[in-house]
């Protein structure tokens, strides 16, 4: 069964990890059922201030308002199956550990857990204070999964790109699709 996925787009920086997994599921697109995508405005202003582009709606992919409770995803009956906020500010992360459903990412994170299916947080900030890391535990206890967004080097990568692809291709691997990635195989 093909899956349906939302992405959701905060204000957190890192825009390049969104970026590049909205361009990963493009190239996925005979795995997925449908892509959904909301962002937030800091997440648009972010994106245009971090990657000198407006290009984010572009993608072939249906996009939501951020109050549009009306989205299919902000109920468990659309059956989505998987949620992936990236990057994820910490303001984003304590809302779903409080269950504040203020809008439609917080909601949807909201249904995605009650339903429990798969929620994808790519934690972008250091240091961490002990408010993050018990809201941290209190997703992961929720079913939440806390992927921060610390890339790998054992693929020796060349380029910021490549460096940010490291953890876009961890994403694709927590969602479940397959993927030509780098593999570690020892030394």
């Amino acid at each position: 069964m093909k899956n349906k996925i939302v992405v959701a787009i905060t204000g957190a920086s890192g825009s390049i990890y969104a970026k590049l997994l909205l361009d990963k599921l493009q190239q996925l697109q005979t795995q997925l059922q449908e892509v959904a995508i909301v962002m937030s405005d800091n997440a648009k202003q972010v994106w245009q201030f971090e990657l000198d582009d407006t290009g984010h709606g572009n993608y072939p992919f249906k996009y939501y308002a951020k109050n549009d409770f009306m989205a299919p995803f902000a109920s468990g009956s659309a059956k989505f199956d998987t949620m992936v906020v990236v990057p994820c500010s910490m303001g984003t992360l304590g809302r779903i550990a409080a269950g504040v459903s203020d809008d439609l990412i917080t909601r949807a994170a909201d249904v995605i857990l009650k339903e429990r299916r798969k929620l994808i947080l790519i934690a972008r900030d250091t240091p961490l204070n002990l408010i993050h890391i018990r809201n941290m535990a209190t997703v992961t206890e929720a079913g939440g999964i806390i992927c921060p967004a610390t890339p790998s080097y054992y693929s020796k990568p060349k380029t910021i790109e490549e460096v940010a692809l490291t953890v876009v291709d961890r994403i694709i691997d927590l969602i479940g699709l397959e993927n030509q990635s780098y593999r570690w195989e020892g030394m």
